[in-house]
């Protein structure tokens, strides 16, 4: 795929700067991809000149030409002597632009995006199993997938136009509130685009939840998608979906748990009927019905037989770091979850309930992130001793805070000791946290280690120390039954 400048200029409604010419046959120079990295634009491309909170991408023109870049998408003109499309903001125009010059790739696939504050990466897990059932080509994009939920335009449509070219039929992925925010699926046609929740997160980007829910609804508009699918069980995503409706140009499916008929969860298993359908479902808690729910609808909005979709939910595993179980033969459950919001730990709270039952506790090992949204630190304290029954805070990713001081702005949502019905222990070293709270395990309990999930690493300072909270666990485990050893090469199933 290629694109001319001269096109390029006029589909963005841009001004073009030729150096050195009136005219020139330089705008009939084809373009054959985007980027906005100097040191790594091909041959052929257009650089994307983005400002930065650190650097101005005009700073870089000259290398980015130097290393073959043809021409340059920019806010104003820059001494480099190739084409220049001006235009008032290159971070909104630049996936509009990588789309362009890569041929409209989201048009080649049903993309089915999904937001929401919790609840993004296991619907879109939901739906790579259920949309792989039938042997189409499928790839799903994600906090698991890459360094960045969602990437930069470019990269976007680069992914987008490699899916197309490889005949993969259909691509889920998450969306951010970053990435609306910050334009990277501008560019982007989805076949259906989903929302789950909002809680709170991320106020260190967006100020205020207001400003945090704005971001989320623009995915929900006809520039982006043909149908909207909302969870209107969450009062923000009821507001959401009278919007769009009021708005026009968008269908819009309610999903709530009364379509979840008959719904019974028993332990780590919810069992409901779907589309006169029977589910069983094998992951813990009731808010993981509704991602099945979002994930099945939009698998029926491009297409998918019901009897398929509900034969891929019972046989979906989770995804990893979601409520997923550590299990060495111990007589409690153990489950390691990526929760790191107040309403994500409600919920990571709940389920382990179900999962213990009526008589087995629900110990809660988790810490709160540092240089993120100091805010919720101390709600998410409150959520902890609310629903757990013995809770030992810990570290999380300090990265360049003070560990103690984060678990202090943490602690100071527990309350008084008189106002709490939970224990509390403080042990700021995140694997001797984890075997407290499993050595403090009985048969019949929930250990539910929270916020880091599927990461490997522990970020502190600089520093970026191995760490997985599945790999503590298991040892912590083995060290209980007396088998006292390093796990490598893979985790016990």
């Amino acid at each position: 795929m290629s694109l001319r400048v001269a096109a390029l200029v006029e589909a963005l409604g841009a001004t073009l700067i030729v150096p050195g010419a009136s005219d020139g046959p330089d705008s009939d120079i084809e373009l054959t991809s985007a980027g906005h990295d100097s040191r790594s634009v091909q041959q052929g491309a257009l650089y994307c000149c983005v400002r930065g909170a650190n650097f101005d991408g005009h700073g870089f023109a000259a290398d980015a030409v130097a290393s073959g870049a043809a021409a340059l998408l920019v806010e104003h003109r820059v001494e480099v002597d190739v084409p220049q499309i001006v235009v008032p903001d290159v971070r909104r125009a630049m996936g509009p632009a990588a789309s362009l010059i890569l041929g409209e790739p989201s048009k080649r696939l049903d993309v089915i995006g999904v937001t929401g504050t919790n609840g993004k990466t296991t619907t879109v897990h939901l739906l790579g199993t259920i949309l792989g059932r039938d042997a189409s080509m499928v790839e799903t994009m994600g906090t698991l997938t890459g360094a960045r939920t969602t990437p930069e335009g470019p990269e976007l449509q680069a992914s987008l136009a490699s899916a197309a070219e490889r005949g993969v039929r259909y691509l889920a992925m998450e969306v951010s509130s970053h990435a609306l925010d910050l334009h990277r699926v501008d560019g982007t046609r989805f076949r259906a685009v989903i929302f789950t929740n909002l809680g709170r997160d991320h106020l260190d980007h967006h100020g205020d939840l207001e400003a945090y829910y704005q971001a989320k609804a623009r995915l929900f508009t006809p520039e982006f998608a043909e149908v909207a699918i909302i969870n209107t069980d969450d009062p923000a995503g009821l507001r959401l979906a009278a919007s769009v409706e009021a708005a026009g140009g968008m269908r819009v499916e309610r999903i709530g748990l009364d379509q979840a008929v008959g719904l019974r969860v028993d332990g780590p298993v919810a069992r409901f009927d779907w589309e006169g359908l029977p589910i069983e479902l094998h992951l813990a808690g009731r808010y993981n019905v509704l991602n099945a729910l979002g994930a099945a609808t939009a698998a029926r909005v491009v297409g998918c037989d019901p009897v398929d979709i509900a034969d891929a939910l019972c046989a979906a595993d989770p995804p990893r770091g979601r409520f997923e179980f550590v299990d060495v033969g111990q007589s409690f459950q153990v489950a390691v979850d990526y929760a790191h919001t107040p309403d994500a730990i409600t919920a990571v709270l709940a389920a382990g309930h179900e999962s213990a039952g009526s008589d087995g506790r629900v110990l809660l090992v988790f810490g709160c992130g540092g240089d993120r949204d100091r805010a919720k630190r101390s709600l998410m304290g409150r959520a902890a001793v609310e629903g757990a029954d013995l809770v030992v805070l810990t570290s999380d990713n300090p990265r360049s805070e003070d560990p103690a001081e984060i678990i202090a702005e943490v602690a100071a949502g527990f309350g008084d000791r008189s106002s709490r019905t939970a224990e509390v222990i403080i042990e700021p070293d995140r694997a001797r946290a984890i075997a407290t709270a499993i050595g403090a395990a009985q048969a019949g309990d929930v250990v539910v280690i929270a916020g880091k999930g599927h990461e490997t690493e522990q970020i502190i300072a600089d520093v970026h120390h191995p760490f997985d909270d599945r790999q503590v666990a298991v040892e912590s485990l083995l060290r209980l039954a007396g088998q006292d050893r390093h796990v490598a090469g893979g985790l016990p199933k």
